[in-house]
């Protein structure tokens, strides 16, 4: 157990110190930005890049890994949002951000650091592609459903357009795509280039975690909602246990992409849960209540998923 403490503790201790650093430190809101900007567009892309290139095409090719991990985020969001309607009796606007909260991982700023810490670089691969088609996928349906609520008063075609540019230019996907273009024709970045790429990749980690905490800490967090206790246990719970059941069913794959499937469906819901019921105008308060208390609560369930899978219980 204490093996698994030093794993999973010095990241929630750096989304402490910036949640700390969040409340205690006056510092202007806006200067958040830089630090988002720089994990979001440089730093993660970095890493998924330099990752992707060095690995051999044949293992990129796992389009039924992608198949399962896709359709578990996407039974969690259909869970999540029934809960929404049935349980708080929401529109389809403030239903879909509460779905958002049942399915959406914070798989960016905290997947690769977790998933690389436990599982080494092996879990390089599954981690990107869970990261890019899970974006994805929420990129399609929270618009796609916003519309359906009235929330987004947009022509169809207008709204199909937006979802493919944001899909087109979401640096993290484009660093994807970019890592496998890089590794099919097997390219060799120049010493100084690959040098660079090693330098904001150590610190992608860090500075994410470090500004989901500060993020956290400037989020309001006032109401509760009745529903959140079930929407937190779909997606701390029932989420990874979904990822489990689907990817043993389909058989194949190496442990460490089963355990990373797992542990990526662990995360707490993400910062961007909050940030989208802002641009909606939907169950703001709430969503901010639920990223804080969700990534609070997965202090204990995500050590447990470390110590079902560095002892063995998984597979």
């Amino acid at each position: 157990m204490l093996n698994v403490l030093n794993l999973a503790l010095p990241f929630f201790l750096l989304i402490f110190i910036g949640y700390v650093s969040g409340k205690r430190v006056k510092l202007p809101q806006e200067g958040l930005a830089w630090i988002n900007f720089f994990v979001l567009y440089i730093a993660l892309p970095a890493l998924f890049f330099q990752l992707l290139s060095e690995t051999p095409l044949e293992e990129l090719a796992t389009f039924d890994f992608v198949a399962g991990t896709t359709a578990a985020t996407f039974i969690a969001f259909v869970l999540s949002f029934v809960a929404g309607k049935v349980l708080a009796k929401t529109e389809v606007n403030a239903a879909t951000v509460q779905a958002l909260v049942g399915s959406y991982s914070n798989i960016g700023y905290m997947g690769p650091g977790v998933t690389l810490a436990v599982l080494g670089a092996s879990a390089t691969v599954p981690t990107a592609l869970i990261l890019c088609f899970d974006t994805i996928l929420l990129f399609i349906l929270v618009p796609m459903m916003m519309s359906l609520g009235g929330t987004a008063r947009q022509p169809a075609h207008v709204v199909v357009r937006q979802v493919l540019f944001r899909i087109a230019t979401h640096p993290f996907i484009v660093a994807v795509f970019a890592g496998i273009l890089a590794a099919a024709v097997e390219f060799q970045p120049p010493v100084a280039i690959d040098t660079l790429l090693t330098y904001l990749r150590n610190a992608a980690a860090p500075c994410a975690l470090f500004a989901m905490g500060v993020t956290i800490a400037l989020q309001p967090a006032r109401r509760r909602a009745a529903e959140l206790p079930v929407l937190l246990v779909i997606k701390l719970v029932l989420h990874p246990v979904l990822v489990y059941f689907i990817l043993t069913s389909i058989g194949g794959f190496q442990d460490k992409w089963v355990y990373t499937g797992v542990l990526m469906a662990s995360l707490p819901p993400a910062a961007n849960v909050y940030v989208l019921a802002q641009q909606y105008h939907a169950y703001v308060e709430r969503a901010s209540t639920a990223v804080l208390i969700g990534t609070m609560a997965s202090v204990l369930t995500v050590p447990v998923v470390i110590y079902l899978i560095t002892h063995g219980y998984l597979l």
